[in-house]
């Protein structure tokens, strides 16, 4: 088990896929959109940081999850912003795959947080 979350592929993934986003989104004009897609992706590696620095494994598990739930709620809005023609559709089957491979990361690891015991 990682000590620290800057150790944890998936928290390197999903910050990479954040600043990703925001490079790619920078020029947007439509703030709500953009506010709300950047802030789901910075939520994803925040919230694994957040739940590293928790004191009990049970608060980890749960700032894991909100992590997870992130990145449902970004591969939401890549979808909406590749239909109304703010995102191209090669980078935003990019950016779904990377959201959708770190979900599987956060299960992987939730399940594996469950089944600790320190």
């Amino acid at each position: 088990m990682a000590e620290a979350f800057e150790d944890l592929e998936v928290w390197k993934r999903g910050a990479r896929l954040s600043a990703d986003i925001y490079r790619g989104l920078r020029d947007l004009k439509d703030w709500g959109f953009r506010d709300q897609i950047t802030r789901s992706g910075l939520s994803i590696p925040s919230n694994i940081a957040e739940g590293y620095e928790r004191e009990s494994n049970r608060d980890c598990i749960n700032f894991l999850s909100y992590a997870k739930g992130s990145a449902g709620e970004l591969r939401t809005q890549i979808y909406i912003g590749m239909d109304i023609g703010y995102i191209d559709r090669q980078t935003g089957k990019h950016w779904l795959n990377e959201a959708q491979q770190i979900s599987k990361m956060l299960a992987a690891l939730i399940k594996a947080r469950r089944s600790f015991t320190p």
